[in-house]
């Protein structure tokens, strides 16, 4: 199954069924704890995984909304900017909304000091 089937625009989310669980996340660089955590929020219903635009980013938003679809979590994945993320979660009106933008800044940061003290060792 070739898993960018799995990325709708953000016309084509809105038309997904519910019940849905969605995740907006930047997903930047994509980690285990995003996989445990979209996981567990999948066992809640189905997912929608919102992948929002990154200044700074390591890898370019489509790269990382294809990342997010070949995880067997995820049923469906959308890239979005903020606004229309918001949107989406207007007209879907998700049993759940889980926000990971401040943890998936925290891991970004924590994975670039990893990487800046093997550098200096």
């Amino acid at each position: 199954m070739d898993t960018r089937t799995k990325i709708l625009s953000a016309a084509e989310a809105r038309r997904i069924p519910p019940p849905v669980v969605a995740a907006i996340g930047y997903f930047d660089v994509l980690r285990a704890e995003h996989v445990r955590e979209l996981t567990a929020l999948r066992a809640e219903g189905p997912l929608l995984a919102i992948v929002l635009p990154l200044e700074g980013e390591l890898l370019p938003q489509r790269a990382r909304a294809e990342l997010v679809a070949a995880l067997e979590a995820a049923d469906y994945v959308a890239a979005a900017d903020a606004g229309e993320a918001e949107a989406l979660v207007e007209a879907l009106k998700p049993i759940r909304v889980a926000h990971l933008e401040a943890e998936d800044a925290r891991r970004a940061r924590q994975l670039i000091e990893h990487v800046q003290q093997r550098q200096t060792l």
